[in-house]
């Protein structure tokens, strides 16, 4: 069975447009670059032609991978999730016990990630570490260097 990927709206439909782009940019660029190595004499020989079939086959997986996450995808209704502990979706403002650094993020679906942004995976040792802690409460996160001990000050939507 797939496993069910929890979305916002905004996530969703960005997963749609990289869809809708790979099916149709994505799939012409490769039919241009298999018809022009085909156009360059014996098949059997031709490294560009061998490379742009395989270059057809990822892209076919990764247009079937997307598929199937768009096919087991939820969208989370933000209104209806309790702000007093920190869930998927809650944007959180956390403070490094040990150096006093402060810094915002939001949990989000690991295909939503994006670190610029605030925007980090349920999947990262820090959001494992703060799911389902309350504010004022301090969480000890194990990070490939040791343990980091974060201090949640607020928690919103």
């Amino acid at each position: 069975m797939a496993e069910i990927t929890y979305l916002t709206h905004e996530g969703l439909e960005k997963l749609k447009q990289e869809l809708v782009h790979l099916k149709t940019q994505g799939r012409s660029e490769i039919s241009k670059q298999i018809a022009e190595a085909r156009d360059k004499g014996d098949l059997s020989e031709n490294a560009e032609y061998d490379a742009a079939k395989e270059a057809q086959g990822l892209h076919e997986l990764k247009i079937a991978k997307l598929e199937e996450v768009l096919a087991n995808s939820r969208v989370i209704d933000e209104s209806k999730l309790d702000t007093s502990k920190v869930l998927v979706l809650s944007k959180v403002k956390i403070k490094n016990v040990k150096n006093g650094t402060v810094m915002n993020y939001q949990l989000v679906a690991e295909k939503e990630a994006d670190l610029k942004t605030g925007k980090i995976s349920v999947q990262s040792p820090i959001a494992k570490g703060l799911l389902g802690k309350s504010v004022g409460d301090i969480a000890d996160v194990t990070v490939p260097n040791g343990t980091m001990q974060f201090e949640i000050l607020e928690i919103s939507r």
